[in-house]
């Protein structure tokens, strides 16, 4: 009698594992994105002014994420269509136009603020920005008119890999990793306002407007069916504890060399170049290229969202699917922003910091009535059917909508007067 044959490696479900492989990549861009040049230098700041007495705040921000990042996520699988047309759909043209308008103007200073990043990560390596930003931008265009969806996405999950070059970084510093794991689970209470301050920045740059738009637009994009959402599901889920895992090295790294050595550093370059004498050349350079590629990656992703929000919430064809000529909103958009967006960062003596506090401040301002737009669609019943929110879930969400929106609004004002928090 002949043995059976055995399985290869039992108890794994291929089928399974090639379903979540194929499904991947709103959640994990998306939330990669969220650590930009801006987000980079706030954790980078973090850590060089006060230690490591900010990692316990990463804790709520994984939460704060998945919440938030899932309800848009499960929206573009069940309806089936972008926020900017629920919006559109459900509110009426007027307020649509006003959102997107906002968003456009924010999202194009955040652009700048990205091409600003490259242009600042190059000078490291000796790369004046005039010809670093003119490249990047001819690159990022190229492959987004030129390229399909497809290809994109891997492109962007293989830059979103890159972040691990801050990994790298933090283990080369060698922090006391004991010490490190006590400050991330035990809150360190301080009632400094510069240090409340860094805290609203912290949560400030969790979610930003775009995000909401953009994981919906590109879902609905991929087609994704409700029968994969519980792989989207922890698309969003990994996306996010990913990103917090990256702000915590960040963190740790310029905790354990910068803070210690009282060198005064105002951005994410300045920490790079502060890291050569303290952790070893190597590990600058890891900072440095981490500044680089998340730049790019979110000089790439901001003005796809942009031309995807104000497209649908206008009812204009869009997708990176498309030809250009049916969609050319949609393109023409797109390469305005990374036209603009890379020009007026090649203006000699721009005011850089002013820009992109405004488009913070502007951000700041649209965040919470995104929220409340989210929590509103996904709880009628019409649009999401059996996909409501559970009443605990809701609970959870207008409790941390409030939050947020309060936060924010302690976001603008130490912004626009920055004096009061000196």
């Amino acid at each position: 009698m002949s043995e059976p044959k055995r399985k290869w490696l039992p108890g794994i479900n291929f089928k399974q594992i090639g379903l979540f492989l194929a499904v991947i990549g709103p959640g994990i861009i998306t939330a990669s994105v969220d650590n930009d040049a801006g987000g980079i230098t706030t954790y980078t700041l973090a850590g060089a002014h006060y230690g490591y007495s900010l990692l316990w705040t990463l804790i709520p921000i994984a939460i704060v994420l998945v919440i938030v990042q899932e309800m848009s996520a499960r929206m573009g699988v069940v309806t089936g269509k972008g926020l900017s047309d629920l919006i559109r759909e459900n509110f009426g043209l007027k307020l649509t136009v006003l959102l997107t308008l906002v968003l456009l103007v924010a999202n194009l200073g955040n652009t700048m603020a990205e091409f600003a990043g490259v242009a600042a990560s190059m000078e490291i390596f000796h790369v004046s920005k005039y010809i670093a930003v003119p490249i990047a931008a001819a690159l990022v265009w190229v492959l987004v008119v030129k390229g399909t969806y497809s290809l994109v996405e891997k492109i962007f999950l293989v830059a979103s890999g890159f972040y691990l070059t801050y990994a790298i970084s933090g283990l080369m510093a060698n922090p006391d990793w004991g010490y490190v794991a006590a400050r991330t689970v035990v809150p360190t209470v301080n009632f400094n306002p510069g240090y409340l301050a860094m805290v609203i920045g912290l949560v400030g740059a969790t979610i930003a407007p775009w995000m909401q738009f953009y994981i919906q637009s590109s879902i609905v994009d991929k087609g994704i069916k409700l029968s994969e959402y519980r792989f989207t599901k922890w698309d969003v889920i990994i996306g996010c504890l990913v990103t917090d895992i990256v702000a915590f090295f960040i963190i740790v790294t310029c905790a354990a060399t910068i803070f210690p050595s009282g060198i005064a550093v105002e951005s994410a370059a300045e920490a790079a170049l502060a890291l050569v004498p303290l952790a070893g050349q190597y590990s600058g350079w890891l900072f440095a290229f981490g500044l680089f590629n998340a730049s790019i990656l979110a000089a790439s992703i901001l003005p796809l969202a942009t031309a995807y929000t104000v497209c649908e919430g206008m009812g204009w064809d869009s997708g990176i699917d498309k030809k250009f000529k049916d969609a050319p909103h949609f393109y023409t958009l797109y390469t305005m922003l990374i036209v603009i967006g890379a020009a007026i960062i090649l203006i000699p003596g721009i005011p850089l910091i002013e820009i992109m506090v405004m488009s913070q401040v502007l951000n700041g301002i649209l965040l919470p009535v995104i929220l409340v737009f989210v929590l509103i669609l996904i709880n009628n019943k019409k649009l999401m059917g059996n996909y409501t929110n559970g009443k605990a879930y809701n609970y959870i969400s207008w409790g941390l909508t409030i939050v947020m929106t309060l936060l924010t609004l302690a976001m603008i004002v130490t912004s626009v007067f920055p004096d009061l928090f000196g």
